[in-house]
């Protein structure tokens, strides 16, 4: 095993273990404290052991998994989905908003006509599951580039279209990480649409974080100074709810 899986494979089992103590001190005041500490810490490490453009693993077409399990939200029926499904997606939007000189709105056909880029990945879940698998869209950053991000720009929010039962899913990320070349909005999966359980029509791929960082459902990003007033100012659903770090590196 490589050095670098290695320590993908410690960052990961030190995640798990931070997030199995969630409910034993997230909802105090010192537990909160606790996991600040601990999510500047493991950005931190993360940071210093890689370069700012360093590349996930990725694999060769014989490396894919037989199936990609869904995971978390797989079928919404809120917001019109089930109807957007029958029509092919033909009707969804997905937006680039907040801190842009150009506010943004693409169609699924408009997506796929961008740069694409393919790449073949490994997805590990904080449950303890992993999958391989090949995903292609555009990168993140052009739609940011198109846009035209404003320089008070510090954070890229993921806008999705599941609810949960404490509200509507979301997550975000840095500049460091949206602008990375493997963070792509993907609407293939093993060279096919993706599919409703893995988040059609879009999703969000972060190579070097965990899958709960990997947004489903996409309906758009939103470029942000502060994530303090979304949600409950975490930077994302279950980083909310759920007491998980808000920095998932591997």
């Amino acid at each position: 095993m490589s050095i670098l899986m290695k320590r993908r494979s410690v960052l990961l089992g030190s995640g798990a273990l931070m997030l199995g103590a969630c409910s034993k001190v997230h909802d105090s005041t010192a537990g909160q404290s606790l996991f600040g500490v601990v999510d500047d810490w493991h950005k931190g490490l993360q940071r210093s052991l890689t370069a700012r453009n360093a590349l996930a693993p990725e694999f060769a077409p014989e490396d894919i998994s037989p199936f990609f399990r869904g995971n978390g939200s797989t079928d919404p029926q809120n917001d019109g989905y089930p109807q957007h499904v029958a029509e092919g997606f033909a009707n969804w939007r997905f937006t680039v908003g907040g801190l842009v000189e150009r506010p943004l709105s693409f169609t699924l056909n408009q997506i796929m006509r961008l740069p694409q880029r393919t790449q073949i990945t490994r997805h590990d879940c904080v449950e303890g599951w992993s999958a391989i698998g090949q995903w292609t869209g555009p990168q993140l950053s052009t739609f940011l580039d198109l846009a035209k991000v404003k320089e008070a720009a510090n954070y890229i929010v993921f806008r999705c279209a599941d609810d949960y039962t404490q509200g509507r899913y979301y997550e975000s990320i840095d500049m460091v990480d949206a602008l990375h070349p493997q963070t792509i909005i993907a609407h293939r999966l093993n060279g096919e649409p993706l599919p409703v359980r893995n988040g059609a029509p879009l999703r969000a791929r972060v190579e070097r974080q965990l899958g709960y960082k990997h947004a489903k459902y996409l309906t758009g990003v939103e470029a942000v100074a502060s994530l303090d007033d979304i949600g409950l100012g975490k930077g994302g659903y279950w980083e909310d709810h759920g007491g998980y770090q808000w920095y998932a590196g591997m």
